[in-house]
């Protein structure tokens, strides 16, 4: 296939080195790694990613399916973010024992705790089955039928692919769907708890400092992950043994100097680097302005129960991290691309591109792409707004709606596949809902419904608004929900769901609150979202040419797969930056500044006596520099949601640092990404060995770890002096 050979050829062209980009492991060899080593890198390519004797991948999972995680002691030691690891942490804290604030330390290991539904997943071997998933597709005409055919060529590839009875298929699409890999996964289940520093240590500047550099946070926890006797997946069990990787990451010692050479290795969720103009003018100026403001009253209205009440604010601190993340984000993305005139210069390349399709003969091909895109994305903008709007109130910040829903699920359920799917469908959901009754507060919920359902009936498309809901009373609709729904207790939804299916079909019709999620359910589902689908559908389709047209006619241009969740490998550089005219920032943090940002008291910012007193006779160990304790570091890698927890790795493939976060200026980079601004931060691995050494004395953990010194050329002699330091203190 032509394409495909062109495709190919995009990854082996050698260019000058550069930061930038999310490349597939698999295919680092050529363009790649040239410029890793030009940036720096001693390792090979191989060393990176091999199936056949072990590499960096097998040290690099994914974690619960959202976050990255690393390997780094040959008795699986698992490091990660704390922010990865919050929920496990908070479900384990009570008033009594409460872990976000105290911290837990395993001294050994049978203290550390077993987690329900935690999973971490190995990458075994990548393969492009491009192929074989698009066979028979080019044929086809409809967009439907085509989508089809590649779905029935994927189910039976699954089944066909050779593998382990323990191991698992993932097959992801790449280039819009010009590309598919296929990765073969290990994944463990029994994962547990080992280490976590305070939240005032693992969450310092929580919602203030997100997104903001000089940071100065110390975001890492750390798991186990156990095997059978074989050292093979399996569900908890007391008889598991601790897991032997394949590779585990030595910790580097040395830390980090500007321009020094660092690769990130994870599993970024979603980018989309090559919208056109006119979705990210949208993004700019609708999508993301509603989003904020739904998120903004929600948050206010949690927080002001937090700071009053210590029982809530474990009961919310996830949740309410969580919706402040991209909160936070989506300011400033929007600022970002509004400063960095993002959508001019994408109007300016596609006055280019359109001049490259007349080139190149391909008008009839490529010619009336960007047309399209207009057309389409002006057609789908009061959807798509109204879509979010649903999205954000009804199923993600007000927690009785999103109850509510899966109860109107079983309605749905009972029309498509009888009574006795809904049965079963309703046992399993009155099972798991005690979890989510734990961790409800009334109170908070009744007045962030109040300021929500506020901004979907009044701000959102009036079109798609239920004919019953408009010019609604807002005080007596949440008076009336709050006040008389059977869904604002666990005993009350089970009151609903007891009986035959006609029953609880009978129950759920009679109250309150399940009545607003039906109209604003059957609104959205009938008016808002067939629609929507069918015009995101062209447009992915669209989106699949012009990707195809982009790879053809910019053969001399750096071209990288959008991020998909998958493993990806971004390296780069130490790095400070400019962001505004007359301030220059730094690339390291330092234990000063901490204490400069610390105020007694406050949740965000408040310091233990602990690391004050630590602080005050500079007893930082081996761990320390030059009198100092470094924190965080940033570097110019390519990172997004999903490379949290992921491994900052030197040169030499030793751990140096913990991705967690990207600078305020740089957020914009899933869009449009800007080498001058964007930039990645990570815990420094020196503070993280701190924490556990000095802080919390677990020196078991340290004696787990290879702890090496490339840039000196001393490894284990040097460690020796570590652990005979420490027992002299």
């Amino acid at each position: 296939m032509k394409f495909l050979k062109l495709l190919l050829l995009l990854f082996v062209v050698q260019m000058q080195a550069q930061q930038g980009g999310m490349w597939i492991p698999s295919l680092l060899e050529g363009m790649n790694e040239t410029e890793m080593k030009n940036l720096g890198m001693k390792m090979s390519a191989s060393d990176i990613y091999d199936v056949n004797k072990s590499s960096l991948k097998d040290a690099v999972p994914q974690f619960n399916g959202g976050c990255t995680a690393e390997v780094i002691s040959s008795k699986g030691l698992l490091l990660t973010n704390h922010h990865c690891g919050y929920s496990q942490i908070q479900s384990h804290s009570t008033v009594e024992h409460d872990y976000l604030t105290d911290g837990f330390w395993a001294m050994k290991m049978e203290d550390e705790i077993p987690n329900k539904d935690l999973e971490v997943t190995f990458i075994v071997k990548i393969e492009d089955v491009t192929t074989q998933i698009l066979n028979g597709v080019e044929a086809l005409n409809s967009e439907a039928d085509k989508q089809k055919k590649i779905q029935e060529n994927i189910s039976n590839l699954n089944k066909s692919f050779a593998k382990e009875s323990y191991q698992g298929i993932k097959i992801r699409t790449f280039f819009e769907g010009n590309q598919y890999m296929l990765f073969v996964t290990e994944s463990y289940t029994d994962i547990r708890l080992v280490g976590a520093p305070p939240s005032s240590i693992g969450k310092f500047g929580s919602d203030t400092d997100n997104w903001v550099w000089p940071r100065h946070t110390g975001d890492f926890s750390l798991f186990r992950i156990y095997a059978d006797k074989n050292n093979r997946p399996a569900d908890y069990s007391k008889d598991n043994i601790p897991y032997t990787p394949k590779h585990f990451l030595p910790v580097s010692l040395d830390g980090v100097s500007e321009d020094d050479f660092t690769l990130v290795f994870g599993y970024p969720g979603r980018t989309t680097e090559y919208l056109p103009a006119v979705a990210i003018e949208q993004i700019v100026k609708e999508t993301n302005p509603a989003k904020i403001e739904i998120r903004d009253r929600a948050l206010k209205v949690t927080d002001g129960f937090m700071r009053k009440d210590k029982a809530i604010k474990i009961q919310y601190a996830s949740k309410y991290a969580g919706i402040a993340n991209y909160w936070k984000k989506w300011i400033g993305e929007t600022q970002g691309l509004i400063k960095s005139n993002a959508v001019q210069i994408k109007r300016d390349q596609e006055a280019t591109f359109q001049q490259k399709i007349i080139k190149a003969g391909k008008q009839a091909e490529y010619g009336n792409l960007l047309a399209d895109f207009e057309k389409n994305y002006e057609e789908i903008l009061p959807y798509t707004v109204s879509r979010d709007y649903f999205m954000e109130v009804v199923l993600r910040n007000t927690e009785l709606l999103g109850l509510g829903f899966k109860l109107y699920q079983l309605e749905q359920i009972q029309a498509m596949r009888g009574d006795q799917a809904l049965m079963d469908r309703r046992d399993n959901l009155v099972d798991g809902l005690d979890d989510f009754y734990k961790n409800f507060n009334l109170q908070v919920d009744e007045k962030v419904f109040e300021q929500l359902i506020d901004l979907y009936l009044n701000k959102s498309p009036q079109q798609f608004i239920p004919a019953d809901l408009k010019n609604t009373n807002i005080a007596q609709l949440t008076a009336s929900v709050y006040g008389t729904s059977k869904m604002t207790t666990y005993a009350g939804v089970k009151e609903l769901l007891t009986g035959d299916s006609q029953t609880v079909l009978k129950n759920l019709n009679n109250d309150k609150g399940y009545q607003l999620v039906k109209s604003l359910g059957e609104a959205f589902l009938k008016n808002v979202n067939p629609k929507y689908e069918q015009i995101n559908t062209q447009l992915s389709a669209l989106q699949r040419t012009y990707m195809k047209a982009q790879l053809e006619l910019n053969t001399d241009a750096r071209i990288f797969p959008d991020a998909n969740s998958t493993l990806r490998v971004t390296y780069g550089k130490v790095k400070g930056y400019e962001p505004r005219d007359a301030v220059a920032y730094e690339p390291v943090t330092y234990l000063d500044g901490i204490m400069e940002k610390y105020i007694p008291n406050d949740y965000e910012f408040d310091v233990s006596q602990k690391l004050i007193d630590l602080y005050n006779v500079k007893d930082y160990g081996p761990y320390g520099e030059n009198g100092k304790m470094p924190v965080n570091f940033i570097g110019t890698n390519h990172t997004t949601g999903g490379n949290s927890g992921s491994p900052a790795i030197d040169a030499n493939g030793n751990l140096i640092g913990l991705n967690f976060d990207r600078v305020w200026e740089g957020t914009m980079s899933d869009v449009y990404y800007d080498p001058a601004i964007c930039r990645n931060i990570m815990v420094d691995m020196r503070y993280v060995l701190f924490i556990i050494d000095k802080y919390a004395g677990a020196k078991n953990l340290i004696d787990e770890m290879k702890l090496v010194h490339p840039k000196k050329g001393k490894q284990s002699a040097k460690k020796q002096k570590v652990k005979n330091k420490r027992k002299k203190n």
